[in-house]
């Protein structure tokens, strides 16, 4: 895991703008579970690049982050230069070393927890951190089927590999790692957090603004995600340019059929999760 986002975070560097807009609402349903204040200090798991880091210094909040990404690491600093950043694996740090600083107040996360090999033991690592009575509030995804984004585009680059790389075990790391609610209830329940709430929320991604109808953005997500390199690793040379190219078109007229008003929009179904250190 440690590998592919060390590969995979320039991706999401890259389109950080794309990512920020597409996944707003989710970051905005973070912050009103449980808003950043003055004083607070506040740890980012899996920060990418920055922007609830962004958000809690804003706010007033003394503001950490880890990643395992040092792409993504670096591009935090550089955005929020006020925020300590670690290139670390939340699982088994002791980020109190790592950030010398008073227990956390707050933990929070977007998509950035469902990577870990142990979870368990991850969950209960960052309790360990957090002050009594702190707050850890994250989303992360719910099933595949119910989320079009994960596929939209993506399965006629699946259909055309071979051989096709096969679907994770359920409950293995990765995006759909807590599609099962009750387990991830009860792996916070294991680790010691109390009050836990595991929330359905929707929300609409819309890859569009200003002029662009959102096709050449949701194109740039498919191909920097894993699945969109390992797919022109395996396609382009086989294919050849001309065959790639033509390949790519068939995608972007699929991911037309997800125009709404003229602009992409793919659903989105996570869980807003919220648990206390009691």
């Amino acid at each position: 895991m440690r590998q592919t986002w060390a590969q995979g975070g320039a991706g999401w560097v890259e389109h950080e703008t794309i990512f920020d807009a597409v996944f707003a609402p989710v970051t905005a349903a973070i912050l009103e579970r449980d808003a950043p204040a003055p004083g607070l200090r506040l740890l980012d798991v899996g920060c990418g690049s920055g922007t609830l880091l962004e958000a809690g210094a804003r706010a007033g909040a003394d503001v950490v982050g880890v990643d395992i990404s040092p792409v993504m690491a670096r591009a935090a600093r550089a955005r929020v230069p006020s925020a300590t950043v670690l290139v670390a694996d939340a699982q088994s740090a002791d980020l109190l070393v790592e950030a010398p600083g008073e227990p956390f107040d707050r933990v929070v996360s977007r998509f950035g927890v469902m990577f870990f090999d142990e979870p368990a033991a991850a969950f209960a690592n960052l309790r360990r951190c957090s002050a009594p009575g702190a707050r850890l509030v994250f989303a992360c995804w719910r099933g595949v089927a119910e989320n079009p984004s994960f596929t939209a585009g993506t399965e006629l680059l699946v259909a055309r590999m071979d051989p096709r790389p096969e679907p994770p075990p359920p409950g293995a790391p990765g995006p759909m790692a807590f599609a099962d609610g009750e387990r991830l209830r009860g792996l916070l329940t294991a680790a010691g957090w109390g009050s836990v709430a595991v929330d359905p929320f929707d929300f609409t991604g819309v890859y569009g603004s200003g002029d662009s109808d959102g096709v050449a953005e949701r194109m740039a997500v498919i191909l920097s995600t894993s699945g969109g390199r390992l797919a022109r690793a395996q396609l382009e040379p086989r294919l050849g340019e001309e065959g790639w190219a033509s390949l790519l078109e068939e995608v972007r007229a699929e991911v037309r059929t997800h125009l709404v008003d003229g602009v992409v929009q793919l659903p989105g179904a996570t869980w807003l999760v919220s648990a206390t250190n009691s």
